[in-house]
């Protein structure tokens, strides 16, 4: 996307931005009832130009000084709106407000809203499964005022994603590029959708964290549930309506799908939750495909974290695996020979600390093996700590119940 690619100059910018400035529990989903900011502040670039200031001498030879740097700010600072301004420009069109209904027709509708993107040019639009799963007809509004029902292509609730389709798109409703190259904490990031019912709305902000994860919006048999890894934490103002919008980059490729916000009043505080664009690669030609997503299954339980504690109380010599706590009767697991701990003082049971020779070092890493790479009826081979002894077994994939 020709004119996105300022990564020189961002640093730059943002530091000067600052200059001139200075001078004068809960995880909640985040589509909009049918009743329907500020970019971080980067201490050490602020405190590292006020001592390059304090050091200038207060004498006439400095002044020519700070008038030469003064362009460069300008400068710099109309290249970053630029890129923003461009980005919007190029993007928004492909952002869309969605309409869910159900139960009725007219005032007796009950329904929601919030956001979704064109994923391909056949009409299919993304957008967060909580957003969808009570409705029963749908309605996109694309930013130029243009009106389309669209049908539910499938939905899967692991991974909170969903596919809609229209019959046509506008000219301008180009699919979004998702983004190849791994994201960085401290990178920008950009939300597009329509918070609060306000289609169009953009914000800013940072990469603040990788590696968190989600719940499914399912239980299993067994009471427990599924959990999503490699979710993206962003400060990039986030707020009901804005599920199923994107997460972009400054080159306007999709990194991330807007899912949820960490907040005690159900408004943005800061932490919001973005789906990977890898999962999106994942399952949503799956659910253009099949209408479902087929995810590996092992049939075991885990502890999602071993501290020092759970150590000593496991029985265990080290924290690095996940710990098997149950394992499912007649589960692949169960088939392979993995080994659940005593439900009685919890000790006795499996550490997975390989799988196919990588090392897992928790249960995320497990997860994310799973989740990402690996595909049902596929044979693993699992090395685990049990007691003293190294063993490893071989597990063929399940899916998921």
């Amino acid at each position: 996307m020709k004119g996105l690619g300022l990564r020189r100059l961002v640093g730059t910018a943002v530091a000067l931005l600052l200059t001139l400035s200075a001078c004068a529990p809960f995880t909640g989903l985040v589509d909009e009832p049918s009743t329907a900011q500020p970019v971080p502040s980067f201490r050490e670039l602020t405190s590292s130009i006020s001592e390059q200031s304090a050091v200038i001498p207060v004498v006439q030879e400095a002044a020519p000084i700070v008038e030469a740097e003064t362009p460069v700010a300008v400068d710099s600072v109309a290249a970053l709106e630029e890129t923003l301004s461009t980005l919007y420009r190029t993007v928004n069109p492909s952002v869309v407000y969605v309409m869910v209904t159900s139960g009725g027709t007219g005032f007796a509708a009950a329904g929601g809203s919030g956001s979704g993107f064109v994923y391909d040019a056949e009409g299919h639009i993304v957008t967060n499964n909580h957003v969808v799963r009570a409705g029963s007809t749908y309605e996109v509004v694309f930013s130029s005022g243009d009106r389309q029902r669209a049908e539910l292509v499938g939905a899967d609730p692991d991974s909170d994603l969903a596919v809609l389709k229209v019959e046509q798109l506008p000219s301008d409703a180009l699919p979004i590029p998702l983004a190849n190259r791994a994201v960085e904490v401290g990178q920008f990031a950009v939300a597009i959708g329509s918070p609060f019912g306000e289609q169009g709305s953009m914000s800013l902000g940072i990469i603040s964290g990788l590696g968190r994860s989600l719940p499914s919006q399912r239980t299993t048999q067994m009471g427990s549930t599924y959990s999503l890894p490699q979710v993206i934490q962003t400060d990039a103002p986030i707020n009901p309506g804005n599920s199923g919008g994107p997460l972009l980059n400054l080159d306007g490729e999709v990194i991330g799908v807007n899912a949820a916000i960490a907040s005690t009043t159900g408004t943005n505080s800061g932490v919001g939750f973005s789906i990977p664009v890898d999962v999106v690669k994942r399952v949503a030609p799956s659910l253009i495909e099949d209408g479902e997503v087929l995810y590996p299954y092992m049939g075991v339980s885990f502890d999602g974290e071993i501290t020092l504690a759970d150590m000593e109380l496991y029985g265990l010599t080290q924290t690095q695996g996940a710990y098997v706590i149950t394992v499912t009767p007649g589960s692949p697991a169960d088939e392979a020979g993995l080994i659940g701990a005593d439900p009685q003082t919890g000790r006795g049971g499996d550490l997975v600390i390989e799988i196919d020779g990588q090392p897992i070092a928790n249960f995320a890493d497990l997860n994310t093996y799973l989740v990402l790479e690996a595909e049902v009826g596929q044979t693993l081979e699992i090395t685990a700590l049990r007691g003293e002894e190294i063993v490893t077994l071989s597990l063929t994939l399940g899916a998921r119940p």
